[in-house]
């Protein structure tokens, strides 16, 4: 059970806990605020007894500081019972009242503790553990999945799902549930789907999943296509800097199969009907963090390739402002883990006006997908460090073939154009490599030098300012300085007042060849911050001598077309971030406040 709890604590690790089952009917705990480490250090000293069933939780604190006693797991019955849970009970203070009018007493801040009551409370009048869990779900409002055992019966858990996200793996003469597949994929790579309001029951030898209602609902089974190994360091010295080194093949493996020799694509996730996408006159993105500067750069591309205008949304603010929305929109929803609240809920609204949605995103079975239209898987393997940096290119890459797969329909494209641009993208693996084997090291350095800076400021034009606030939020997100991303022609309205003397400037310089006015207004750009006495990071493409003059220091990535670009100049912000953190003395897989998937609103 540890070794699936460390895979899932990217997720959370305010706090962990176990709970475990004997076949005598004992109900054994054990939980410490903290990292999962502060829990196994503890076990190694107080032992629990054996046994056969167990669930465990680490911890993303919503309700609560992260403290033992908010930790999970929660009890109810005389102690009897054990639930722990993801996700926010929005109505806990309305059950809790009463409860507390009952005789409940309660010893955490947590609304966990009340859902635990409140399940103690149900079983005690049904006598039936799953029947005592739907009445739960359906009294609970909120984003929520529940586990839950009891000692009077060993070998049993019982789940419900709400808006997070549950999956059920299938081994012989065990079965598991977990957050994410990585959780069991130790033991099976063959899971199960959960849907919406569903309660599922496990045991060693079956597995049943039921509506609220009671009823037994179908299940559809898939395959995990990764193993142990892709979720393991492989020699490297944290999660990201493994995955910024797989970006490679994460590029690469989005682009396979993805079209012919001759250039067409064939998208078969795609499941929207040629003639609706042919007449949408509006693609909307919605998306958070990283996901939306993904999003942002598609936007770029898209409109480029077909003549279609694109709007970024953030998730969380989409579906609030009462966006202009119906039939002959197209979402894009991109998720790395398609379990992103916020963007669950953005999906929910659009298709309630009539749009259609295509998900991106990197987990199989996940929410975001299976409540789509459409889905465009992008293959990059699990993501564990909770700075993302693989999952962002291959989000990217994505986007750029689901814009040519829509110039190719909508004749915005010739094919031998669109063959060019695959051909760009193909090269794009081995150029990541090249940035990886020949640059790392000079950014490394830099990051270094600079460990001690107490702001940075990125600057980019056209597909180079989403790779700038791309590179402020991953120095924010590891390191815990000031760092913005702005236009680099917004500077003059108004950031400028922040240079001073040695303040340090990255500036992402868009290529020469392909937009000759944009490349001399960022070196314009450059002169101005430079002036007045800023230290100047420029990150250009090889060959562009004209940058040294007025660059501090210069980064050179390899060529290719300006569209593909951030797929190359997003690289050294990510290795600058990463070690700028590091030379702190900081957790880069595990920055502080963060969790890898924001599964609440």
């Amino acid at each position: 059970m540890l070794a699936g709890l460390k895979r899932l604590e990217y997720r959370g690790y305010d706090s962990a806990g176990v709970a475990l089952v004997t076949p005598d009917g004992e109900l054994a705990t054990a939980k410490k605020a903290g990292k999962l480490s502060n829990l196994t250090d503890d076990l190694e000293a107080n032992a629990l007894p054996l046994a056969q069933t167990g669930i465990g939780h680490t911890r993303w604190a919503t309700h609560g500081g992260p403290t033992d006693v908010n930790a999970h797991p929660h009890l109810g019955d005389g102690g009897r019972l054990a639930l722990i849970h993801n996700g926010i009970i929005e109505n806990f203070a309305q059950l809790k009242a009463p409860l507390v009018a009952e005789g409940f007493e309660f010893t955490s801040e947590t609304d966990t503790e009340v859902a635990a009551a409140q399940l103690a409370k149900n079983y005690r009048a049904t006598g039936d553990l799953t029947a005592a869990m739907r009445e739960t779900a359906a009294q609970l409002e909120g984003a929520f999945t529940l586990l839950a055992v009891h000692a009077d019966l060993p070998g049993t858990v019982v789940a419900a799902r709400r808006n997070s996200p549950l999956v059920i793996g299938l081994g012989e003469g065990e079965n598991f549930l977990g957050s994410d597949v990585a959780a069991f994929i130790d033991y099976t790579r063959t899971a199960v789907e959960i849907g919406q309001d569903e309660v599922v029951t496990i045991t060693p030898d079956s597995v049943v999943i039921t509506d609220l209602a009671g009823k037994v609902v179908p299940s559809e089974q898939f395959e995990v296509d990764w193993d142990t190994a892709s979720a393991e360091k492989g020699g490297f010295s944290s999660f990201m800097d493994k995955e910024i080194h797989d970006q490679p093949q994460a590029v690469g493996d989005t682009l396979l199969g993805r079209f012919d020799t001759e250039g067409k694509l064939s998208l078969d996730e795609m499941h929207i009907d040629e003639n609706v996408l042919k007449s949408i006159d509006k693609i909307v993105v919605v998306a958070c963090g990283t996901a939306a500067y993904a999003g942002q750069v598609a936007k770029y591309a898209i409109e480029h390739w077909c003549r279609i205008p694109v709007e970024v949304e953030l998730a969380h603010e989409f579906r609030y402002r009462d966006p202009v929305v119906n039939e002959k929109t197209l979402i894009v929803a991109i998720s790395q883990s398609g379990e992103t609240m916020d963007t669950i809920m953005a999906v929910r609204h659009a298709r309630q006006q009539g749009a259609k949605v295509i998900a991106i995103c990197n987990t199989f079975g996940s929410t975001i997908p299976r409540e789509s239209d459409a889905v465009l898987y992008t293959h990059a393997g699990p993501e564990i460090a909770v700075a993302s940096t693989k999952a962002f290119l291959s989000q990217v890459v994505a986007c750029y073939l689901l814009g040519l797969y829509l110039a190719q329909l909508r004749g915005n494209k010739f094919r031998d154009e669109i063959a060019l641009i695959l051909k760009d993208l193909q090269t794009i693996p081995e150029k990541i490599q090249r940035i990886l084997d020949e640059g790392k090291d000079q950014v490394l350095g830099l990051a270094r030098r600079n460990e001690d800076v107490g702001s940075v400021l990125f600057l980019g034009r056209h597909v180079g300012y989403p790779v700038a606030m791309e590179g402020a939020l991953k120095l924010k997100e590891l390191a815990y300085i000031h760092a913005e991303g702005f236009a680099a022609g917004e500077l003059k309205h108004g950031p400028i007042a922040l240079i001073d003397d040695g303040q340090l400037v990255i500036i992402v310089v868009p290529s020469k060849r392909g937009r000759d006015s944009l490349h001399a207004k960022v070196i314009s750009n450059i002169q101005e911050v430079r002036a007045r006495g800023a230290n100047t990071v420029v990150i250009a493409e090889e060959g562009d001598e004209d940058v040294r003059e007025f660059a501090s220091e210069v980064i050179y990535v390899p060529e290719t077309s300006t569209l593909l670009a951030p797929l190359l100049t997003t690289v050294p912000l990510q290795i600058f971030a990463m070690e700028l953190a590091t030379a702190k003395g900081l957790d880069v897989d595990q920055p502080r406040n963060l969790a890898k998937s924001v599964t609440v609103e």
